[in-house]
């Protein structure tokens, strides 16, 4: 798929068939994400690769919108540092939010849908993934093939109109 295909495919996917990833398609999710630039090369960022029903069942429990991973075939779980500054804290999830969508981006690209989750419980998120003190998991990425419509350039958006978002030189 050509990037502008992947942009405009892809979408929230929290149903999932019951088809797994192989290890290439999902390496090269992660690959994509290890490559996303970061302030000053800082790459603040780990992955927790779940392929476990039962772990990403209790995975699933983090936060109420995170049901989805319950059902994906794996599960990306985007574990950062613990950071002192506000400032640190803006870099951080700025750099965060690129990786996330660089990450979902690639997948589309690959035909593989994703649905993203924050993580409110860090004390199950940290017991369950065995992160060290040092760190928390930011965001959780389910990852799998669509169960229903494969992912394809969406020709009907529910998204403002392109003149009400651009502003060219001032408001």
């Amino acid at each position: 798929m050509e990037t502008w295909d992947a942009i405009r495919s892809r979408r929230n996917v929290r149903e999932f068939s019951s088809q797994p990833l192989d290890e290439a398609t999902l390496d090269r999710i992660l690959e994509a994400g290890r490559r996303t630039p970061s302030s000053r090369n800082w790459q603040p960022w780990d992955f927790v690769v779940v392929t476990d029903q039962d772990q990403r069942s209790r995975l699933s429990k983090v936060w109420r919108g995170a049901w989805h991973v319950a059902k994906a075939p794996a599960v990306v779980a985007i574990v950062a540092p613990l950071v002192e500054s506000h400032q640190e804290k803006e870099i951080l999830h700025f750099d965060l939010g690129q990786l996330v969508m660089v990450m979902m981006v690639a997948a589309a690209d690959a035909g593989v849908g994703t649905g993203h989750a924050v993580v409110a419980d860090q004390d199950l998120a940290r017991s369950l993934l065995g992160l060290p003190e040092d760190r928390f998991c930011a965001y959780l990425i389910s990852c799998g093939y669509p169960d229903g419509d494969p992912l394809r350039p969406l020709t009907t958006i529910k998204r403002r109109p392109f003149r009400e978002v651009v502003h060219r030189g001032v408001w």
